[in-house]
């Protein structure tokens, strides 16, 4: 308990969640550009949850033995992870009823005005594909279905750890 308790209160660990959320930034920058697969607003809402990720990674390597910055970096990586994979399962929904009148891909992101990342970082966050469209699939998985189990694996990671540092605080 103890060991988990204490993994957060050093940087390598934080360190290995931002290179994680690096590698698979990296990997759908591949998937669009070099692969020519268009991403979505689902693609692009889930890109930011790993970016949420990837920064709590980096706040928390840098400031781990801070207990300010390691809860703003708890804060990030439990966000990007649950919001990740609710926008992940959604976007399977998406494409599973793709005649459904309930779910439909909006053609601009929907950022704050005050951050409009698609207008900042079109490379990253601009979307240009179809929410429907199964353009790639592994082992029988959609892109989207991979993500499902990419963030149920942070979302995972993020509980267990969370909760047994607030156990292990709360022991005298």
């Amino acid at each position: 308990m103890n060991f988990l308790s204490n993994l957060t209160t050093t940087s390598k660990p934080w360190l290995l969640l931002a290179l994680s959320a690096l590698g698979l930034e990296l990997c759908a920058l591949f998937f669009q550009y070099a692969m020519d697969l268009a991403p979505c607003i689902m693609c692009v809402y889930q890109r930011l949850a790993i970016v949420a990720i990837l920064l709590a990674g980096l706040i928390g390597a840098a400031g781990s033995n801070m207990l300010f910055t390691r809860v703003i970096a708890y804060a990030l990586w439990g966000t990007g992870a649950i919001w990740g994979a609710l926008i992940a399962i959604e976007h399977v929904e998406m494409q599973t009823n793709t005649n459904s009148l309930f779910f439909s891909c909006e053609l601009v992101p929907n950022f704050p005005t005050w951050a409009p990342l698609h207008e900042w970082l079109p490379f990253l966050f601009e979307a240009t594909g179809d929410c429907g469209e199964i353009s790639w699939q592994f082992l029988g998985y959609s892109m989207p279905q991979w993500m499902i189990v990419v963030y149920a694996l942070y979302s995972l990671v993020f509980i267990t750890v969370f909760l047994n540092r607030l156990i292990v605080a709360k022991k005298p």
